[in-house]
Protein backbone atom coordinates (compact mmCIF):
# COMPACT_ATOMS: atom_id res chain seq x y z
CA UNK A 1 0.00 0.00 0.00
CA UNK A 2 0.86 3.56 -0.27
CA UNK A 3 -0.19 5.02 2.71
CA UNK A 4 0.26 8.78 3.80
CA UNK A 5 0.39 9.98 7.73
CA UNK A 6 -0.54 13.50 8.75
CA UNK A 7 1.08 15.04 12.17
CA UNK A 8 2.56 18.13 13.24
CA UNK A 9 6.32 18.39 13.71
CA UNK A 10 8.37 15.49 13.87
CA UNK A 11 7.57 11.60 14.02
CA UNK A 12 10.47 11.47 16.99
CA UNK A 13 8.10 14.01 19.49
CA UNK A 14 8.83 12.24 23.02
CA UNK A 15 4.32 11.97 23.82
CA UNK A 16 2.96 8.57 24.23
CA UNK A 17 0.40 9.65 20.99
CA UNK A 18 3.67 10.03 18.57
CA UNK A 19 5.55 7.06 19.84
CA UNK A 20 2.14 5.06 18.79
CA UNK A 21 2.47 6.95 15.13
CA UNK A 22 5.91 5.90 14.72
CA UNK A 23 5.77 2.42 16.00
CA UNK A 24 3.09 2.29 13.47
CA UNK A 25 5.06 3.65 10.52
CA UNK A 26 7.95 1.02 11.41
CA UNK A 27 6.11 -1.77 11.68
CA UNK A 28 3.82 -0.99 8.01
CA UNK A 29 7.41 0.11 5.99
CA UNK A 30 8.58 -3.61 7.49
CA UNK A 31 5.69 -5.60 5.71
CA UNK A 32 6.54 -3.82 2.30
CA UNK A 33 4.75 -0.67 2.42
CA UNK A 34 5.40 3.01 1.41
CA UNK A 35 4.61 5.66 4.31
CA UNK A 36 4.82 8.94 3.56
CA UNK A 37 4.81 11.42 6.39
CA UNK A 38 3.32 14.79 5.52
CA UNK A 39 4.14 17.32 8.72
CA UNK A 40 2.11 20.72 8.90
CA UNK A 41 4.45 23.06 11.32
CA UNK A 42 3.43 23.17 15.38
CA UNK A 43 1.74 26.50 15.90
CA UNK A 44 -0.89 28.17 17.71
CA UNK A 45 -4.51 26.93 16.74
CA UNK A 46 -5.61 29.86 14.80
CA UNK A 47 -3.00 29.66 12.73
CA UNK A 48 -3.42 25.91 11.93
CA UNK A 49 -7.08 26.93 11.13
CA UNK A 50 -5.18 28.93 8.44
CA UNK A 51 -4.13 26.14 6.72
CA UNK A 52 -7.41 25.29 5.49
CA UNK A 53 -6.76 27.91 2.91
CA UNK A 54 -3.60 26.50 1.41
CA UNK A 55 -3.20 22.34 2.42
CA UNK A 56 -4.51 20.16 -0.23
CA UNK A 57 -4.15 16.12 0.54
CA UNK A 58 -1.46 14.80 -1.03
CA UNK A 59 -1.62 12.90 -4.23
CA UNK A 60 -0.57 9.13 -5.31
CA UNK A 61 -2.01 7.75 -2.45
CA UNK A 62 -4.07 4.29 -1.83
CA UNK A 63 -4.86 5.39 1.96
CA UNK A 64 -4.39 8.25 4.11
CA UNK A 65 -3.97 8.41 8.43
CA UNK A 66 -4.23 11.76 9.40
CA UNK A 67 -3.54 11.76 13.63
CA UNK A 68 -6.56 13.90 15.34
CA UNK A 69 -4.34 16.21 17.00
CA UNK A 70 -4.10 17.67 13.29
CA UNK A 71 -8.31 18.09 12.88
CA UNK A 72 -7.73 22.28 12.91
CA UNK A 73 -5.58 22.09 9.71
CA UNK A 74 -7.68 19.62 7.41
CA UNK A 75 -11.20 20.57 7.35
CA UNK A 76 -10.96 22.39 4.05
CA UNK A 77 -8.25 19.98 2.33
CA UNK A 78 -11.22 17.09 3.58
CA UNK A 79 -14.25 18.68 2.15
CA UNK A 80 -12.57 18.55 -1.18
CA UNK A 81 -12.95 15.81 -3.50
CA UNK A 82 -9.82 13.28 -2.92
CA UNK A 83 -9.31 10.01 -4.37
CA UNK A 84 -8.79 7.62 -1.64
CA UNK A 85 -10.09 6.80 1.66
CA UNK A 86 -9.28 9.39 4.88
CA UNK A 87 -9.11 7.29 8.07
CA UNK A 88 -8.40 9.67 11.63
CA UNK A 89 -5.92 8.20 14.18
CA UNK A 90 -7.81 9.32 17.34
CA UNK A 91 -5.56 9.52 20.29
CA UNK A 92 -8.20 12.27 22.36
CA UNK A 93 -10.46 14.91 21.43
CA UNK A 94 -9.04 18.55 21.93
CA UNK A 95 -12.71 19.09 23.54
CA UNK A 96 -12.10 16.46 26.03
CA UNK A 97 -9.37 18.17 28.00
CA UNK A 98 -10.37 20.22 30.87
CA UNK A 99 -11.00 24.13 30.55
CA UNK A 100 -13.38 26.69 29.88
CA UNK A 101 -16.54 25.38 28.95
CA UNK A 102 -17.14 27.86 26.13
CA UNK A 103 -13.49 26.93 25.01
CA UNK A 104 -14.85 23.44 24.65
CA UNK A 105 -17.90 24.25 23.36
CA UNK A 106 -15.81 26.40 20.35
CA UNK A 107 -13.49 23.08 19.53
CA UNK A 108 -16.27 21.02 19.67
CA UNK A 109 -17.80 22.88 17.20
CA UNK A 110 -14.55 22.74 14.85
CA UNK A 111 -13.49 18.71 15.59
CA UNK A 112 -17.30 17.69 14.70
CA UNK A 113 -16.86 18.98 11.44
CA UNK A 114 -13.49 17.28 11.04
CA UNK A 115 -14.67 14.18 12.25
CA UNK A 116 -17.57 14.22 10.01
CA UNK A 117 -15.42 14.66 7.09
CA UNK A 118 -13.15 11.24 7.02
CA UNK A 119 -14.36 7.94 5.91
CA UNK A 120 -12.84 5.80 9.17
CA UNK A 121 -11.88 5.42 12.52
CA UNK A 122 -8.82 4.13 14.54
CA UNK A 123 -9.23 4.51 18.64
CA UNK A 124 -6.42 4.20 20.88
CA UNK A 125 -9.18 2.68 23.28
CA UNK A 126 -13.18 2.53 24.10
CA UNK A 127 -13.00 5.43 26.41
CA UNK A 128 -11.96 7.56 23.04
CA UNK A 129 -14.20 5.76 20.74
CA UNK A 130 -17.24 6.32 23.06
CA UNK A 131 -16.47 10.44 22.90
CA UNK A 132 -16.27 10.48 19.20
CA UNK A 133 -19.44 8.25 18.78
CA UNK A 134 -21.25 10.73 21.44
CA UNK A 135 -19.88 13.76 19.07
CA UNK A 136 -20.34 12.92 15.66
CA UNK A 137 -21.93 9.26 15.40
CA UNK A 138 -20.98 5.77 14.74
CA UNK A 139 -21.74 5.20 10.94
CA UNK A 140 -18.17 4.98 10.03
CA UNK A 141 -16.17 1.88 9.71
CA UNK A 142 -13.65 1.89 13.28
CA UNK A 143 -10.99 -0.23 14.97
CA UNK A 144 -10.05 0.14 18.30
CA UNK A 145 -6.64 -0.99 18.89
CA UNK A 146 -4.81 -0.49 22.29
CA UNK A 147 -1.48 0.78 22.72
CA UNK A 148 1.14 -1.74 23.52
CA UNK A 149 4.08 -0.84 25.12
CA UNK A 150 6.50 -3.88 24.85
CA UNK A 151 9.44 -1.39 24.00
CA UNK A 152 11.48 -2.71 27.09
CA UNK A 153 10.79 -6.09 26.80
CA UNK A 154 8.81 -8.58 29.08
CA UNK A 155 8.88 -6.74 32.22
CA UNK A 156 10.98 -6.94 35.55
CA UNK A 157 11.16 -10.05 37.10
CA UNK A 158 8.27 -10.32 39.79
CA UNK A 159 10.81 -11.34 42.15
CA UNK A 160 13.02 -8.19 41.66
CA UNK A 161 9.46 -5.70 42.28
CA UNK A 162 8.80 -7.66 45.18
CA UNK A 163 11.95 -7.13 47.04
CA UNK A 164 12.56 -3.52 45.83
CA UNK A 165 8.61 -2.90 47.39
CA UNK A 166 10.05 -4.30 50.41
CA UNK A 167 12.56 -1.51 50.76
CA UNK A 168 13.09 1.12 53.43
CA UNK A 169 13.86 4.49 53.10
CA UNK A 170 11.92 7.46 51.66
CA UNK A 171 9.08 6.30 48.80
CA UNK A 172 10.71 6.65 45.37
CA UNK A 173 8.15 8.55 43.02
CA UNK A 174 8.60 8.79 39.44
CA UNK A 175 6.76 10.93 37.36
CA UNK A 176 6.45 10.96 33.79
CA UNK A 177 4.87 12.89 31.18
CA UNK A 178 6.11 16.75 29.32
CA UNK A 179 5.28 19.37 32.04
CA UNK A 180 2.70 20.94 30.96
CA UNK A 181 -0.64 21.84 33.07
CA UNK A 182 -2.57 18.58 31.57
CA UNK A 183 -0.26 16.15 32.67
CA UNK A 184 -0.80 17.51 36.34
CA UNK A 185 2.26 17.98 37.96
CA UNK A 186 1.41 20.73 39.97
CA UNK A 187 -1.37 18.41 42.06
CA UNK A 188 1.58 15.85 42.96
CA UNK A 189 3.76 18.63 43.99
CA UNK A 190 0.62 20.05 46.01
CA UNK A 191 0.01 16.78 47.56
CA UNK A 192 3.75 16.00 48.66
CA UNK A 193 3.83 19.21 50.53
CA UNK A 194 0.29 17.62 52.54
CA UNK A 195 2.18 13.94 53.64
CA UNK A 196 4.77 14.19 55.95
CA UNK A 197 6.26 10.91 54.58
CA UNK A 198 10.12 10.93 53.08
CA UNK A 199 10.42 11.02 49.48
CA UNK A 200 12.24 11.04 46.16
CA UNK A 201 10.74 12.52 43.19
CA UNK A 202 11.94 11.98 39.69
CA UNK A 203 10.65 14.30 36.80
CA UNK A 204 11.21 13.04 33.40
CA UNK A 205 9.81 14.59 30.43
CA UNK A 206 10.51 17.71 28.80
CA UNK A 207 10.72 21.70 30.00
CA UNK A 208 10.27 23.49 26.92
CA UNK A 209 6.95 22.25 26.32
CA UNK A 210 5.27 24.95 28.08
CA UNK A 211 7.98 27.17 29.84
CA UNK A 212 6.20 29.21 32.10
CA UNK A 213 4.43 25.99 33.77
CA UNK A 214 7.51 24.27 33.84
CA UNK A 215 9.79 26.91 35.59
CA UNK A 216 6.82 27.28 38.30
CA UNK A 217 6.55 24.19 39.22
CA UNK A 218 10.61 23.69 39.48
CA UNK A 219 10.11 26.90 41.87
CA UNK A 220 7.14 25.06 43.87
CA UNK A 221 9.45 21.90 44.73
CA UNK A 222 12.17 23.92 45.72
CA UNK A 223 10.01 25.61 47.94
CA UNK A 224 9.36 21.92 49.32
CA UNK A 225 12.02 21.94 51.77
CA UNK A 226 15.14 19.90 52.94
CA UNK A 227 12.38 16.60 53.40
CA UNK A 228 12.25 16.31 50.08
CA UNK A 229 14.74 15.30 47.34
CA UNK A 230 12.94 16.15 43.81
CA UNK A 231 14.96 16.22 39.81
CA UNK A 232 14.01 17.53 37.04
CA UNK A 233 15.89 15.53 34.05
CA UNK A 234 14.05 16.58 31.43
CA UNK A 235 13.20 13.86 28.55
CA UNK A 236 15.80 10.38 28.51
CA UNK A 237 16.56 8.03 26.10
CA UNK A 238 15.14 4.37 26.46
CA UNK A 239 18.29 3.09 28.55
CA UNK A 240 18.07 5.91 31.05
CA UNK A 241 14.72 6.02 31.42
CA UNK A 242 14.22 2.02 31.70
CA UNK A 243 17.23 2.92 34.83
CA UNK A 244 14.83 5.40 36.73
CA UNK A 245 11.71 3.26 36.22
CA UNK A 246 13.67 0.21 37.31
CA UNK A 247 14.97 2.15 40.82
CA UNK A 248 11.22 4.05 41.25
CA UNK A 249 8.77 2.23 43.40
CA UNK A 250 5.52 4.20 42.20
CA UNK A 251 4.42 6.09 38.90
CA UNK A 252 2.42 9.05 39.88
CA UNK A 253 0.81 11.02 36.08
CA UNK A 254 -2.23 12.70 37.65
CA UNK A 255 -3.67 13.95 34.21
CA UNK A 256 -6.74 15.86 34.13
CA UNK A 257 -7.42 13.89 30.64
CA UNK A 258 -5.69 11.23 29.11
CA UNK A 259 -7.15 9.61 25.92
CA UNK A 260 -5.52 6.35 26.89
CA UNK A 261 -2.25 6.56 29.01
CA UNK A 262 0.54 4.33 27.86
CA UNK A 263 2.88 5.63 30.16
CA UNK A 264 1.03 3.76 32.84
CA UNK A 265 1.29 0.90 31.55
CA UNK A 266 5.69 1.23 30.51
CA UNK A 267 5.97 2.08 34.37
CA UNK A 268 3.67 -1.27 35.10
CA UNK A 269 6.40 -3.30 33.38
CA UNK A 270 8.55 -2.34 35.89
CA UNK A 271 6.18 -3.30 38.30
CA UNK A 272 5.21 0.27 39.43
CA UNK A 273 1.62 1.18 40.79
CA UNK A 274 0.34 3.74 38.89
CA UNK A 275 -1.78 7.12 40.43
CA UNK A 276 -3.84 8.69 37.24
CA UNK A 277 -7.20 10.00 37.74
CA UNK A 278 -10.70 9.30 36.70
CA UNK A 279 -10.81 11.27 33.85
CA UNK A 280 -10.45 9.69 30.41
CA UNK A 281 -9.46 6.29 29.81
CA UNK A 282 -6.55 5.28 32.31
CA UNK A 283 -9.64 3.34 34.58
CA UNK A 284 -9.01 0.96 31.20
CA UNK A 285 -5.40 0.29 32.53
CA UNK A 286 -5.56 1.12 36.36
CA UNK A 287 -7.69 -1.08 38.55
CA UNK A 288 -8.46 1.00 41.49
CA UNK A 289 -6.86 -0.70 44.78
CA UNK A 290 -5.70 -2.88 42.71
CA UNK A 291 -2.84 -1.71 39.99
CA UNK A 292 -2.75 1.50 41.46
CA UNK A 293 -5.10 4.47 42.62
CA UNK A 294 -7.94 6.97 40.83
CA UNK A 295 -8.11 10.24 42.41
CA UNK A 296 -9.76 12.84 40.65
CA UNK A 297 -8.19 15.71 38.91
CA UNK A 298 -6.74 18.46 40.95
CA UNK A 299 -7.78 16.34 44.48
CA UNK A 300 -4.24 16.79 46.26
CA UNK A 301 -5.72 16.03 49.59
CA UNK A 302 -6.41 12.50 48.05
CA UNK A 303 -3.29 11.51 46.14
CA UNK A 304 -1.69 13.06 49.44
CA UNK A 305 -3.37 9.89 51.11
CA UNK A 306 -2.20 7.50 48.75
CA UNK A 307 1.37 7.99 48.98
CA UNK A 308 1.18 8.00 52.67
CA UNK A 309 -0.68 4.52 52.27
CA UNK A 310 1.68 3.06 49.75
CA UNK A 311 4.58 4.80 52.11
CA UNK A 312 3.80 3.37 55.39
CA UNK A 313 2.54 -0.19 54.35
CA UNK A 314 5.36 -2.11 52.02
CA UNK A 315 3.52 -5.10 52.17
CA UNK A 316 0.14 -3.35 49.80
CA UNK A 317 3.11 -1.84 47.98
CA UNK A 318 4.76 -5.17 47.02
CA UNK A 319 1.45 -6.85 46.11
CA UNK A 320 0.18 -3.86 43.86
CA UNK A 321 3.39 -3.80 42.28
CA UNK A 322 2.97 -7.73 41.32
CA UNK A 323 -0.39 -6.72 40.20
CA UNK A 324 0.92 -4.16 37.95
CA UNK A 325 3.37 -6.63 36.85
CA UNK A 326 0.72 -8.93 35.58
CA UNK A 327 -1.12 -6.22 33.85
CA UNK A 328 1.05 -4.86 32.29
CA UNK A 329 1.77 -8.69 30.17
CA UNK A 330 -1.59 -8.24 29.75
CA UNK A 331 -1.30 -5.76 27.12
CA UNK A 332 -0.49 -6.50 23.30
CA UNK A 333 2.65 -6.53 21.42
CA UNK A 334 3.53 -3.45 19.03
CA UNK A 335 3.21 -6.31 16.25
CA UNK A 336 -0.37 -7.36 17.10
CA UNK A 337 -1.81 -3.94 17.01
CA UNK A 338 -0.31 -2.98 14.28
CA UNK A 339 -1.20 -5.89 12.38
CA UNK A 340 -4.68 -5.10 13.41
CA UNK A 341 -4.23 -1.54 12.46
CA UNK A 342 -2.61 -2.76 8.71
CA UNK A 343 -5.84 -5.33 8.20
CA UNK A 344 -8.45 -2.41 8.77
CA UNK A 345 -6.50 -0.59 6.33
CA UNK A 346 -6.71 -3.08 3.59
CA UNK A 347 -10.37 -3.42 4.01
CA UNK A 348 -10.79 0.36 3.87
CA UNK A 349 -8.85 0.19 0.00
CA UNK A 350 -10.85 -0.88 -2.55
CA UNK A 351 -9.31 -3.71 -4.59
CA UNK A 352 -6.20 -3.91 -2.24
CA UNK A 353 -7.29 -7.58 -0.87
Amino acid sequence: MRIGLVIYGSLDTLSGGYLYDRKLVEYLRAQGDQVEIISLPWRNYAAHLGDNFSFRLPSGLDILIQDELNHASLLGANGRPHAYPVVSLVHHLRCSEQRAGWQNAFYRIIEKRYLDSVDGFIFNSQTTRGVVTGLAGDSAPALIAYPPTDRFGSGLPAALVAARAAETGPVRILFLGNVISRKGLHTLLEALSRQSAAFRLDVIGSLTSDPAYSQAMQQKAASLGASSTIQFHGPLDNGELAEKLRAAQILVVPSSYEGFGIVYLEGMAFGLPAIGTTAGAASEIISDGETGFLINPDDAETLARRLTLLASDRDLLARMSLNALRRYQQQPTWEQTAAEIRQFLLKMVPGAQ
